[in-house]
């Protein structure tokens, strides 16, 4: 047995989550200048307005808690980087990716804020991909990392809601 220490790579995610969502966007966009689709043909009325703003500004503030979790139990924010510690307390009691889904109520948010329907449209998509580079990647590290602890944990908390 060596006494060589393993080198600890992380979950190996080379892109920065938030990119996914910024791609759908700007997919989103360069469409609807070119097909124009809108959730309210008539324009973003009152409710549909403070709708967005009330998504846009929860979905920041969860993702703000998150990132104010991780860097209090200094551990790094960017998953390109190896977890120092299972993050269990803030919002991770309720939700295991609260960052993500932060940026997901504010990515709704601002489409309804802005009454376009391809961000709504494109979001599986975005989703899909963010669960299968990041998440997934995410969890193997951690589990590989934190064994059972991280079992347990997954076991109490779901990964969206």
């Amino acid at each position: 047995m060596s006494d060589t220490p393993v080198r600890d790579f992380g979950p190996r995610v080379f892109v920065p989550p938030p990119l996914f969502f910024v791609g759908g966007w700007i997919g989103a966009w360069l469409l609807h200048s070119r097909v124009p689709f809108e959730i309210d043909g008539a324009g973003a009325g009152a409710v549909q307005t403070l709708l967005g703003v009330i998504l846009l500004g929860a979905g920041l503030a969860l993702m703000g808690w998150g990132i104010v979790m991780f860097q209090r139990s200094k551990t790094p924010v960017v998953p390109m980087k190896p977890a120092r510690l299972v993050v269990t307390h803030g919002p991770y009691r309720f939700t295991r990716n609260p960052m993500y889904l932060g940026l997901t109520a504010a990515y709704v948010g601002l489409a309804v804020l802005l009454n376009f329907a391809w961000p709504i449209v494109f979001l599986p998509v975005v989703l899909l991909v963010l669960s299968t580079a990041v998440i997934e990647r995410e969890e193997r590290h951690l589990r590989a990392k934190f064994g059972t602890a991280y079992e347990e944990y997954c076991a109490r908390v779901r990964r969206w809601l």
